[in-house]
């Protein structure tokens, strides 16, 4: 097995409370499409656990499987692969429909999941099988690739530089079956090994922006919206901004201005706080494990670093998600405003089919 990393003994009776609660976001395969629309992307972003989820949930995305590329011998095993001889990766391959997300919408997924300066595996899993790329398979996704491994490198996030190889695809070997949504299957132990492995710690260290500082915030705004926004608050259901909001328009983050949801994918869900069915821009949206209160939650966060919410299994189709954000966290660009606010790119959005 792996080097898995395990929570020290004070956590797991807390832990394994946890395990009557079912993780709240376990689906997103999305709905079927005709199989000659679809298309594969994969990835090498450590462990295949871990790199599983954040993928699933994606309008567009129908299924992401673990397994092994980049080697030579036919059909290796997980022992195998394991050695770090072989070369291969572990890594994963999503299938997705093309005309509801880009492969450049993937990319910006994925390099929000990873390490890209580690060239020597992932967080607490070491050796040549951990470490990140990205397998092509035409000359635009290379070019995409490339593209997008420059502008991360130009980013002010990382002190080291990207290493991530961009690699032409030639073979992927499903994973054996225990290992296909293994944070559906062992919930528990994967929680206990992801929180306990320092991804979630370099995500949320690394991809939250360099927006104002808390106290900076304290000054602008008021209790309930800092509250809500930076401590991880809930605001009061039917009583916030958005709640009730019906406008056509897209919703940013009140922080950086990212875009971050649209009202196209706006529904009335019941329960007092503003609800949609996927992100507008995936790649400003980050995922985390939330373990406050006895559960196991997925909590949403803006790259500023900013609480949005949570997101849940029980929202409507396509994707089946919902998406509770707090109005505090959000500000509304109604449709009229777009052009002189800046994002005219998203008037396409409300254009009569």
């Amino acid at each position: 097995m792996m080097p898995k990393v395990f929570l020290i003994i004070t956590a797991v009776s807390t832990v394994v409370m946890l395990a009557e609660y079912p993780r709240a976001h376990e689906q997103g395969k999305g709905p079927a499409v005709p199989v000659k629309n679809l298309e594969t992307a994969t990835f090498a972003g450590g462990c295949f656990w871990c790199m599983v989820s954040p993928f699933e949930h994606l309008n567009g995305v129908v299924k992401v499987v673990s397994g092994y590329t980049g080697g030579k011998i036919k059909g290796p095993t997980y022992e195998e692969v394991s050695s770090g001889t072989t070369g291969y990766y572990e890594a994963i391959q999503v299938t997705y429909d093309p005309a509801k997300l880009s492969y450049k919408e993937l990319l910006d997924v994925y390099w929000r999941q990873i390490d890209p300066t580690d060239d020597g595996g992932q967080f607490v899993d070491r050796g040549p099988q951990y470490r990140t790329a990205i397998f092509y398979r035409n000359e635009e996704e290379k070019q995409l690739a490339e593209e997008s491994k420059e502008e991360i490198a130009k980013e002010w996030r990382f002190d080291k530089p990207i290493v991530t190889r961009i690699i032409k695809f030639t073979n992927f070997y499903p994973a054996e079956a225990y290992h296909q949504d293994y944070f559906r299957k062992n919930p528990v132990r994967y929680e206990l090994y992801r929180l306990g492995s320092g991804r979630d710690e370099y995500i949320e260290k690394h991809w939250k922006s360099k927006g104002p500082s808390k106290e900076e915030l304290k000054k602008e705004l008021t209790p309930p919206p800092i509250q809500g926004q930076q401590e991880c608050g809930t605001e009061r259901p039917f009583d916030n901004a958005y709640w009730n909001n019906h406008r056509e328009g897209i919703y940013v983050d009140v922080v950086s201005g990212e875009p971050l949801f649209s009202s196209t994918d706006k529904f009335d869900s019941g329960t007092g706080w503003p609800s949609f069915t996927k992100p507008l821009e995936p790649g400003n949206i980050v995922e985390k494990v939330d373990t406050s209160h006895f559960m196991v939650r997925t909590e949403v966060e803006s790259t500023s670093g900013s609480h949005l919410g949570h997101v849940f299994d029980d929202g409507p189709k396509p994707t089946g998600l919902r998406y509770c954000i707090n109005s505090a966290a959000l500000r509304f660009i109604p449709r009229e405003d777009l052009g002189k606010d800046g994002y005219g790119r998203y008037l396409k959005l409300f254009e009569k089919k």
